[in-house]
């Protein structure tokens, strides 16, 4: 009808509102509250320094490339001005292609937010809105009155992303750390959803350690984190306070609320922050809703010129618990190998389930003092990546021993209480990703002997050996452990009953080998040539 025509062709002549800034928008913006070398939209800049600047790194700045329309801030320099100057024009840029998006009015497809999983409650459900040819995601609204569209109500965003800041009342949360040399440096901001650790020196005179900042409690707690940009606060609460010895043993104090300073004591600085752990907790919103820091303290003499801090800061999503990592996302050697079981419902996609404690996820029999495998029961060690193990207890067997209930006593000997079904291929690889893990298989050997018609021929297990085979994976640069397979191999021995009053000890074994299985480096390569590259599994954070 004509109306409708007519109405299309209002809505292409009009310009939807930008729902980014192009002119806020700065790529090359790396430092905080410095000014980068030759960025020409870093807002920290002065003429002074612009008139440094040999070219402009990014010359042109555009939100999203498939917009029909939309704003492009445009940088150069102009090299004849005395002093150069920085030129900036802010332009409307016309997509020349046929096909391009004229409004972004999907208000959901602007952030992102976790999918529902598909289990064996809701799949019929799914399969019914998604498993057609085509399918509406059936938004709110598809408002195409851009006029009433707000600038200011979109082109802010209040809400964290990943590496951004994390700011406070006066500045950003300071995570110190070395720069140049080992000493501290206080101008490190945290990053949001980056864990980081780090250690320098800090410069400390005993006789005035009360007057340094930089190792008193107050300092790393005294102003609050906004818990959303620009809007809210979040106090940071004591979480924990231990007292560490010259000896380097830590005593954790009962009382975590009162706050210790330092102070001079008998010719020695008491009270002084050797480290900091934050732990941040936040919402799928990007909004920090809970801050709190466990610091370790101690003492030093006058003879102690510095002291050597260490600061870490950590974060978990609120109503989740925190996964275990050996890496990310390759295995770092030493770190336990993360292993757990088949989620129920299989093979609907689902979360592996394992030990929150991954000290405890892939275990072997611990070695004792006595050997006796009988007092070895529930004894374990951890798996750790890398590491060739080999462990073993003595077993006295007596003509009263049974052969059955010895079986199974043995096999929960070297097996443990949970043995797990999958090990993870990779150190950072996550509960819900059920194809990144890997299955174990599991054999069985055994001694063959010929018996006559009236003899028994019962097994006994005797050793477990765990061949781990990984390989390295992606960049030759920074390559990434990675496990290929896992077996787990049992052997047993062939049960004979002893004449009544002789005994017999027979020795019970766990071993675990780590196989490389890389292929070799061919000629010309300095290390093995692949391209497959696995990235860390929060890289594109907050896009799937």
């Amino acid at each position: 009808p004509p109306e409708t025509r007519a109405a299309a062709r209002a809505r292409t002549r009009s310009r939807p509102a930008p729902v980014t800034d192009v002119a806020k928008l700065c790529v090359c913006d790396l430092l905080v509250a410095q000014c980068d070398v030759n960025c020409c939209c870093d807002p920290d800049c002065s003429p002074d320094e612009f008139s440094l600047f040999t070219t402009c790194s990014v010359p042109i700045v555009t939100g999203d490339s498939r917009l029909c329309s939309q704003k492009a801030a445009i940088y150069s320099l102009d090299v004849e001005a005395n002093p150069p100057e920085r030129i900036f024009q802010l332009i409307d840029q016309v997509n020349p292609s046929l096909f391009c998006i004229h409004t972004t009015n999907y208000k959901q497809a602007l952030f992102f937010s976790s999918p529902e999983m598909p289990t064996s409650e809701n799949f019929d459900r799914l399969l019914k809105q998604f498993g057609s040819a085509s399918f509406s995601a059936e938004p709110d609204s598809w408002n195409m009155n851009t006029d009433a569209q707000n600038p200011s109500d979109t082109n802010e965003t209040y809400r964290y992303e990943y590496g951004v800041p994390i700011q406070t009342a006066d500045a950003f949360l300071r995570l110190p750390s070395p720069v140049v040399s080992s000493w501290c440096s206080d101008v490190n901001p945290a990053g949001f959803l980056i864990n980081q650790a780090t250690k320098c020196t800090r410069s400390v005179n005993v006789e005035k350690c009360g007057d340094i900042e930089a190792v008193s409690m107050l300092f790393y707690i005294n102003s609050s984190i906004l818990a959303v940009k620009f809007v809210f606060q979040v106090n940071i609460t004591v979480q924990s306070i231990a007292v560490q010895s010259p000896n380097g043993t830590r005593t954790l104090l009962n009382d975590s609320d009162a706050l210790r300073l330092p102070m001079v004591l008998d010719e020695l600085c008491i009270n002084l922050v050797l480290g900091v752990s934050y732990h941040i907790t936040y919402t799928d919103a990007g909004e920090i809703i809970e801050a709190a820091a466990s610091f370790v303290l101690g003492a030093i003499n006058k003879a102690a010129l510095s002291i050597q801090q260490s600061f870490e800061i950590s974060f978990t999503q609120v109503n989740t618990e925190p996964v275990p990592l050996s890496g990310n996302p390759g295995y770092v050697v030493g770190l336990p190998v993360r292993a757990g079981f088949r989620p129920q419902g299989y093979p609907f996609p689902g979360e592996m389930l394992f030990n929150t404690n991954k000290y405890g996820q892939f275990t072997i029999l611990q070695s004792t003092a006595n050997q006796d495998c009988l007092a070895a029961q529930g004894a374990r060690t951890p798996i750790l990546f890398g590491y060739n193990m080999i462990s073993g207890c003595k077993l006295r067997i007596t003509a009263a021993t049974k052969c059955q209930p010895l079986a199974q006593t043995l096999l929960d000997l070297l097996k443990g209480q949970s043995f797990p079904e999958y090990v993870a291929s990779f150190g950072n690889s996550q509960a819900q990703d059920v194809l990144d893990w890997v299955p174990i298989t599991h054999l069985h050997t055994s001694e063959q002997r010929i018996y006559n018609a009236f003899q028994s021929s019962c097994q006994i297990p005797v050793s477990l050996e765990i061949e781990v085979k990984w390989t390295k994976y992606g960049s030759l640069v920074n390559p990434q452990a990675r496990i290929v397979s896992v077996t787990a191999t049992i052997a047993s021995t062939t049960w004979k009953q002893l004449p009544s009053g002789r005994e017999r000890t027979i020795p019970v074994t766990s071993s675990v080998v780590f196989t490389d299985i890389s292929p070799p480096a061919e000629p010309g390569y300095k290390a093995w040539p692949t391209i497959n590259v696995k990235l860390p599994f929060d890289f594109f954070f907050p896009f799937a």
